[in-house]
Parts: C-alpha cells; structure tokens; sequence
C-alpha cells in the first residue's frame, strides 16, 4: 500500500511532511534513480502551478535529481496537461508537476509523469516510494538558501498553446461572448494566448496569481462564481479551471452550473454521431449520477464506472477500448487527443461541438435528468478501514437498503486530504439528506477530528 502517493501524487502543506526539504530532495534522487535504466543521463521536464512554495520545491527537487545524475528543465508555469503533452512529445524520461491542483495555497505537490505522458501506475510509484523512504534517512538534503536557483524556458508555453488549437482547427468564436475563470491558477500564463487566437469576446478572470490566491474562491472549486459572471456579463456562457488546469466545468446563461457528467453527455453524443465513440462506450466513476447513466442509454450508449480518480478512469477506458471517459469533477479525457485531463482541451471540444451543431448548452445537455445528490465531507483525524466501525456499517447498510432499487450510497476516503466523501443519491431530497447526514454522524463520532 503507497505511503506517499495518493490518487494525484504526493499532495501535503508545503513545508510539512512528505513535502519537507529533506523528502523533496529524496524525491529527486529517487525519480533519478527510477530513470537510470532508461538513459544514462536521464532529462525530466518539470512544470508548475502559482503557488509560493512552488518555487523552492522545483530547486530542492532539481538538487535531488542532479545528485542522482538527471537533468531538470524547468517550462514554468504551466497546467498539468502541458508537461504531459511536452513529456512525450520531447522525448524526456519523465515529467513532473509542482502542483496541488484544487487545493489551498498552503498546499503543495507532486505529480509523476511517465515517458508516455501519462501518470505513473500504483506499482510504478510503490518502488519509487520505497526508494524515496531509503535515500530520506542515508541522503542529507543541502541547504536551500545555498541552492542555484532554476531557470524556466518560457518557449514551452507557446508550444502548449499551439498544440491545444491544432485540436481544433477552424473553431473561431465569433460573436460569443465567453466568460472564463482561471482560478489564478496555471491557466493564467496560457489562457489569454489560446483565447486571443479565437476571436470572441472573451472576459478573463482571475489571472493575477500572487503566490496565495490560487482557487480562492474562484475556479473550478466554486463553480457558481463564473455562473454568476455569466448573468452579469449577460455571457453565452462561462468556462472555470481549477488550479492546475487539468478539470473544467461549465455555466450556462442561466446562473446554470454544468459539471462534468453534463460535458461527458454532450461529447458522447456528438463522438457517437460522428463513429468515434468506440463500442458506444463510457467511462464515467462511481460518483456520477444515474441521471448521466439513462441518457446515454436512450442514446444506445453504455456507461462503465470506474474508481474515482482520471488514472484509474483511463485504466478502464484502455481495458475498454473507450474514447471518452472522465469524472463528475470535470476531468474530461479525449486518449486520441491527449494522455491526461486537460481543462482548456475540453472547453475548446465543447465550443467546437456547439459551433459545428448551431446549438447551446442547454439545448445538447436538456434531458440529463440529474437525481438529487449530495456529497458530505468529514475531516478525519485518520483513514482507517470503515469496516472496522459497526456503528458506521450500521448506517451505511440501512442506507444501501432504503435506496436499493431508487438511489446510491458511495463513501470512500479523499486520495489527497484528510477526508471521508459521504455520497448520496436518491429520487427525493428529505431521503438524501437524511442518510448522508446519518452516514457523515457515525463517521464524525468514531473518526472525525
């Protein structure tokens, strides 16, 4: 079982334990190591989001990495998507992200990115973290004030840039009139060039990172703030991103919040009318909503759920032979496009499908009828076996029993903070509410903080 890893890397406040100076540095000579038999010297791309403690984790990581004798090269600021894209592209070994995606600017983290460009499975990272465990205790970090600093290569931003709008040739906005969020997140050093390049009227928003107002209420993470843009603004419609750009969710004119279940509807149905929708497959996860799972059956179209989390989504979809997959979060993927969710990616598929077809959002997404459905979350002081707790078992059961034939019940631990997700789906409000709250109770008693 991985110590460090999570669903998305190593994910902790910046400063504290797994991401300390002297871990950061075990990391580097770790990822050096892992690499060693691919290159005698091996090349890592690393990029990064707006954080403050970005910045001395990419040179701790760069002086763990050369002390194993790999390179680091440094493309900036950029969203997860682009390092790995350019990963693969540029023939590196491996790409990193400094990165806490959704999370609070205390935050920080690290992605691992393979060869391919796509996340490193679960065995992958298990031998780096034993690897990582053995040089944190036999190798001593240097000091960081004493560290060069890394220089970052801004060419890799446009190159990002003119991938994203090879993926679809010929979209121009027009006349629309488009608010967008960038949650003062990665987005910000790229999004204003993709936008220019389209024409429209484009309103951008939240592009002034200052090292602690990344995904402050703004983003992805509080969706009804560009919804609410939209109405102001009288816009056609918003687009939000969340910290690292790797997720996107949507709003219509209507102070209308479109989340990712809605954007998998309408991609599937226009891949489907146009025979790229392989074996009328779906790859959703165990928190989308069962209002997605019926109309993609009117349509003919099965739906196959996976774990929550876009590398175990993308497991599936290989399994599957799936083109499209992604999660309620808005981690959309497009494998004949890109290795891994990329937020921008998706918000120019979605305009593209709504300029070719003449229609809105509202219009392509109109039968989705979502059952009422609520997350809870609990902080836990500890992520024990649930099964372990008969009062929590108790509660899930008489849940599971009410909502057999007419709702859901799906609880599992967050993959990057210390938190239960109580899910719960059912036909009314009062039974959804009154079992994600009994559920979240027991949690609370025996685990809660």
């Amino acid at each position: 079982m991985r110590k460090l890893f999570g669903t998305d890397g190593i994910r902790a406040v910046a400063g504290d334990p797994p991401l300390d100076e002297q871990t950061v540095y075990a990391v580097g000579l770790a990822l050096a190591h892992s690499l060693r038999p691919l290159a005698l010297a091996p090349r890592v791309l690393a990029g990064r989001d707006t954080r403050a403690s970005s910045g001395w984790i990419l040179n701790m990581l760069a002086a763990g990495l050369r002390a194993g004798g790999a390179e680091l090269v440094s493309a900036g600021v950029l969203p997860t998507p682009a390092v790995a894209y350019l990963t693969r592209r540029d023939g590196f070994q491996a790409g990193v992200v400094i990165s806490a995606s959704h999370n609070p600017w205390q935050d920080n983290g690290i992605k691992l990115f393979g060869s391919d460009g796509c996340k490193l499975p679960d065995e992958v990272e298990l031998g780096i973290e034993e690897i990582i465990f053995r040089h944190a205790t036999a190798a001593a970090a240097p000091a960081l004030d004493a560290l060069p600093q890394v220089t970052d290569e801004p060419h890799y931003a446009a190159e990002y840039v003119a991938f994203l709008l090879s993926l679809v040739p010929g979209l121009q906005l027009g006349n629309r009139r488009i608010v967008v969020d960038c949650a003062n997140g990665a987005a910000a050093a790229v999004a204003p060039a993709v936008f220019d390049a389209l024409g429209g009227e484009v309103m951008l928003r939240h592009t002034a990172p200052n090292g602690r107002n990344i995904n402050d209420h703004c983003g992805a993470l509080h969706p009804q703030v560009v919804a609410a843009a939209v109405v102001d603004e009288g816009a056609e419609m918003g687009i939000t991103l969340d910290g690292d750009a790797d997720r996107c969710l949507l709003a219509g004119r209507n102070n209308h919040v479109i989340n990712g279940d809605a954007i998998l509807l309408l991609c599937a149905r226009d891949m489907q009318a146009r025979g790229l929708l392989t074996g009328n497959c779906v790859v959703a996860t165990t928190m989308s909503n069962m209002g997605l799972e019926a109309a993609l059956r009117r349509s003919g179209i099965r739906m196959e759920r996976a774990a929550v989390g876009d590398r175990y989504v993308l497991e599936l979809m290989r399994r599957t032979d799936a083109a499209l997959g992604g999660e309620q979060s808005g981690h959309i993927l497009f494998p004949h496009l890109a290795t891994t969710g990329d937020g921008l990616l998706t918000a120019l598929v979605v305009l593209d499908v709504l300029a070719r077809q003449g229609k809105s959002l509202e219009e392509l997404t109109a039968d989705l009828k979502v059952y009422p459905q609520t997350i809870v979350n609990v902080k836990v002081r500890e992520k024990l076996p649930l099964e372990g707790f008969p009062a929590i078992q108790a509660a899930i059961a008489e849940a599971e029993t009410a909502l057999r034939e007419s709702g859901r019940v799906v609880i599992r631990y967050s993959g990057t903070e210390a938190l239960a997700r109580v899910m719960i789906e059912a036909e009314d409000e009062a039974t959804m509410r009154h079992h994600a709250e009994a559920i979240a109770a027991a949690i609370r008693k025996e685990l809660g903080i």
